[in-house]
């Protein structure tokens, strides 16, 4: 990935519905370069997909919340697998230290938010966790 990659992939971030031809104009290439570009990032797996980002207002009334999972043993890749099949768990991170795993975790509801964590915590392979509420956001 060169200097153009980079530049590329930071416009999509800011607007990944930027049509080619604006694109290839801000970074005074050609339509073509941009769409080539494109092209390999994707094939080679840099660019895994391209999605929206909601307004932080309509976000604000659900709940969200990161819980961090220690692992036993070697069941890691098993609990992985359950984790990435919850549509609550947003996001999956495995970390250093005392905790294996971050989970970012969204519901719509409080009702629904201890549904997730009553689910998680009967994964068998998990050890521990503790979880905390994220109250506001100071910065995307």
């Amino acid at each position: 990935m060169d200097d153009l990659d980079r530049r590329l992939i930071a416009q999509l971030r800011d607007n990944a519905r930027t049509p080619l031809t604006l694109l290839a104009k801000t970074l005074k290439v050609s339509r073509g370069t941009v769409q080539n570009r494109l092209t390999k990032l994707e094939r080679d797996g840099t660019i895994a997909g391209f999605t929206i980002r909601m307004r932080a207002t309509i976000d604000e009334q659900r709940i969200s919340a990161l819980m961090t999972i220690a692992v036993e043993g070697n069941r890691l890749e098993a609990v992985l697998r359950t984790l990435r099949g919850d549509p609550s768990i947003v996001t999956l991170y495995t970390t250093n230290g005392r905790w294996d795993l971050v989970a970012e975790i969204k519901a719509d509801n409080l009702q629904a938010f201890d549904r997730v964590l009553s689910r998680t915590r009967l994964i068998v392979g998990i050890s521990a966790s503790e979880t905390s509420l994220l109250l506001s956001t100071h910065k995307l």
